[in-house]
């Protein structure tokens, strides 16, 4: 009858415990890797305390050339990614006025159509008024003229 499964209670474990040999096997196994790690962590740590003390005189020593290297590298580095960030936007300009041109209607162009209705409407009142004006001036020297001949 033991190969009959039972109603398992909630205070028995849903795994069979496992003999105690395994148990001892994993926790040795474990403190050793654990143990070699903590080994190679510390002898990374050695390793890098003395790159550091040995390196450390050469930087101070080669620091008046390699600053000012460094500081060309940073500033070229920088010139060429700007000047390419630039030619990039150069070229999608280029290519958005392109699209405009052969009225493929790109992103954007509505509200530069609608400027340039504003700007020639606002040319078109400011002729208009300059015409005005000149009208007018060109009536009070008339005016000007009546009066001091009579």
């Amino acid at each position: 009858m033991s190969d009959q499964s039972r109603p398992m209670s909630r205070y028995e474990p849903a795994v069979p415990a496992q003999p105690t040999s395994r148990k001892a096997v994993k926790f040795v196994t474990a403190g050793a890797i654990g143990a070699a790690l903590l080994v190679l962590s510390g002898l990374t740590l050695t390793g890098t305390v003395i790159a550091v003390v040995v390196a450390t005189p050469i930087l101070v020593l080669f620091s008046p050339v390699l600053v000012p290297a460094a500081t060309v590298v940073f500033l070229v580095t920088s010139g060429f990614f700007f000047s390419g960030g630039f030619g990039l936007a150069a070229i999608m300009v280029l290519l958005w006025i392109y699209n405009y041109v052969t009225g493929k209607h790109p992103p954007g162009a509505d509200k530069l159509d609608y400027a340039r209705g504003r700007i020639a409407e606002t040319a078109k009142d400011m002729k208009d008024r300059a015409k005005e004006y000149g009208q007018y001036v060109q009536q009070k020297a008339q005016d000007a003229t009546q009066t001091q001949t009579s």
